[in-house]
């Protein structure tokens, strides 16, 4: 289970339809792999985001993103999404990400995304009960975990 870990992560390649004509991944594919790293995080908590929608009728909009970028991905750089749950209460969620390059350890990019729980009508709700406790368990073991940097 991830909660001893405390971080997900996910590997990504990057194509060269994700650079620029300088050569460098665009700036917008990050938003694309936090996405990634935020999925396989939520999976490897047992839990499933696509079956949140379906089964409890509610999604997780993005409503703030904050990102630096540090050093430029070029084509075919194998990456590494980390990706840690910072904070979930009500309604109200907030992911952690960082990307690295494999093959020196390099930081990327960081960054945040606030999401906000809403209904197939876009009203605000709090998160279903089952992913409210497994989120507050995975926040509850990374809390009383000092994590090695």
């Amino acid at each position: 289970m991830l909660a001893a870990r405390h971080v997900g992560e996910a590997r990504v390649r990057v194509r060269y339809a994700e650079t620029d004509q300088m050569g460098v991944v665009y700036h917008s594919n990050y938003l694309i792999w936090f996405e990634v790293g935020r999925v396989e995080l939520i999976r490897s908590m047992g839990l499933d985001y696509k079956r949140m929608e379906a089964e409890e009728g509610c999604g997780i909009a993005v409503v703030d993103v904050h990102v630096r970028y540090r050093a430029p991905a070029r084509y075919d750089d194998e990456l590494v999404v980390e990706t840690r749950l910072l904070a979930a209460r009500g309604a109200v969620i907030r992911f952690g990400y960082k990307v690295l390059r494999v093959t020196d350890g390099v930081l990327l990019c960081e960054g945040e995304t606030v999401h906000v729980v809403v209904g197939k009508d876009m009203k605000k709700q709090s998160l279903p009960p089952k992913y409210a406790e497994r989120f507050g368990a995975y926040l509850k073991s990374r809390a009383s975990h000092t994590e090695v940097v």
